[in-house]
């Protein structure tokens, strides 16, 4: 055989409606549904569930038992075609469960590229999570949560409903985050507490001295000086001048500073 036949294995149920590139592989047992796109050179392992309005990019590596684009677990879904779009180069482990949005929170449920999605991870409707993330075996959020590039969830990490982590930050194990979590923090505990700043992680990708620099005093406005939210919006503003090279490290932290809510806050 040729071609994409080539490729799947004989027990694997493929809808002819689904739309797979020719370098696709499927494992024995896998069903594929008909709204199903499967980009270049990804490898779907064996027992695999596929369904829903799903659309996933290329070189991924989606191992056994998982379940991509199911209905949501949103009582207020009427069936609507929403959907669960997946990007490039991300490795999907066991037993991993991502549903499709819902029309109420803008109807994609979205994975960005370059993810380490460790073993029974979930990823709820709606939830945005951009690129370069690690997930630790059993790491879950809960609907409409946003999880910025380069975040790192320990295991059995929980996160509420509508919360937001910003870049780079990282939580311990056991974790449940119940309020925004800023740019760069390292959060732990339950309810998580903010710990410190993921400086290693920063190190580890090319960060200068004097952008780390700027990253501490943030956290000291933060959590150091006793100063109410607003107060330490303006000290981090002021970080800028002092630290050129973290301009674009400041931005990121007073934007999302802006949209954090006082009825979430941030992890304290």
């Amino acid at each position: 055989m040729t071609g994409t036949a080539a490729l799947i294995h004989p027990t694997a149920i493929v809808d002819p409606g689904a739309e797979l590139d020719s370098s696709v592989s499927v494992g024995p047992y896998t069903v594929i549904g008909p709204h199903v796109k499967v980009g270049a050179g990804t490898r779907i392992g064996p027992h695999a569930v596929i369904e829903g309005h799903t659309t996933i990019g290329k070189d991924n590596r989606i191992f056994q038992f998982t379940s991509l684009g199911a209905v949501n677990q949103d009582k207020k879904y009427k069936d609507e075609p929403c959907e669960l779009i997946i990007g490039d180069r991300n490795t999907i482990r066991e037993f991993s469960t991502y549903h499709i949005g819902t029309v109420q929170g803008g109807g994609v449920t979205r994975l960005g590229d370059d993810n380490w999605m460790m073993a029974y991870t979930h990823l709820a409707h709606d939830c945005v999570v951009g690129s370069h993330t690690i997930f630790a075996n059993n790491a879950q959020i809960a609907g409409h949560v946003v999880v910025d590039d380069w975040v790192i969830l320990g295991a059995y990490t929980c996160v509420h409903q509508f919360v937001r982590i910003g870049a780079h930050g990282m939580t311990g194990m056991g974790s449940v985050l119940l309020a925004d979590q800023p740019p760069f923090v390292m959060s732990e505990g339950h309810p998580a507490g903010a710990r410190s700043m993921n400086f290693e992680g920063l190190r580890r990708r090319g960060f200068s001295p004097d952008r780390i620099a700027a990253v501490k005093a943030m956290h000291k406005a933060l959590y150091r000086e006793g100063l109410t939210l607003e107060q330490a919006r303006g000290r981090i503003g002021e970080l800028a001048a002092s630290h050129p090279e973290a301009t674009a490290d400041v931005a990121l932290m007073l934007d999302f500073l802006a949209a954090t809510t006082p009825q979430r806050g941030i992890v304290r």
